[in-house]
């Protein structure tokens, strides 16, 4: 029987950037509600664990890789493997702040729909800012988000734990994925991520920014499918959770 496989999605997304992945993957659910709006990541963390299956896969991407990594760092036999795509493990960095409070600000000030039509361009490659369908679709899914998941999301990456750690704990079978032209987190900072995880393996999809489930589905869920077919060890040892003394 193929494990349960959970998806968790990054900042204003939802299923819809993982659509391909959920008609190919029978087993798979996005979690689909923004986390409950909460605020912090520790919070969407568990709130994940209230809804997810006894034992799954893990799929998270972007904010909801650093989400993924809190829920192996709690529940670490419950996680048969970890998939992290389009993001990273570092703390907050100078000025980081205010680019994320001066696209906070232009949403109060214009509307929700000017920030994201400020935001979505530079998450996605080239090509994908020319397909006019596709632009369509994600476009619509930030909207859905709206102005309040924005900032309560925010404030989750804003005080976010410095993840690295974690890096080293893993013994499921990892996959480290990122688009050729993702520019928000770019593929010399998945190497890195790659090399501190105990046989990671590392793709970098061609043709994709970070929206790279959406941009280029079938490559994407071809590693998908191969990450599903490795083998899985036995569950490592329960550790307390990030940030508990």
């Amino acid at each position: 029987m193929p494990d349960e496989l959970l998806i968790l999605p990054g900042l204003m997304c939802d299923a819809t950037m993982f659509a391909a992945a959920l008609s190919a993957f029978p087993q798979a659910q996005a979690v689909n509600d923004h986390y409950g709006g909460a605020d912090r990541i520790d919070a969407m963390a568990r709130h994940v664990l209230t809804m997810a299956p006894p034992r799954f896969a893990l799929i998270g991407h972007s904010m909801g890789a650093r989400v993924a990594l809190e829920v192996a760092a709690r529940a670490p036999a419950r996680v048969t493997r970890l998939m992290l795509a389009d993001t990273g493990v570092h703390g907050v960095r100078a000025g980081e702040a205010e680019s994320r409070y001066a696209l906070r600000d232009l949403g109060r000030r214009s509307g929700f729909a000017a920030l994201v039509d400020a935001w979505l361009p530079g998450m996605l490659g080239a090509a994908a800012r020319d397909d006019a369908a596709l632009m369509y679709a994600l476009r619509t899914m930030c909207l859905r988000a709206g102005q309040t998941v924005f900032e309560a999301q925010t404030q989750a990456l804003l005080h976010r734990p410095d993840t690295g750690p974690i890096l080293r704990t893993l013994t499921v079978p990892v996959a480290v994925v990122v688009g050729a032209e993702d520019q928000w987190s770019p593929p010399d900072q998945h190497r890195a991520i790659a090399a501190r995880i105990s046989g990671a393996q590392l793709h970098v999809i061609p043709g994709a920014g970070h929206m790279a489930p959406a941009e280029q589905p079938d490559p994407f869920n071809t590693v998908i499918a191969e990450w599903l077919d490795r083998p899985v060890q036995a569950a490592p040892a329960p550790t307390r959770p990030l940030g508990e003394a």
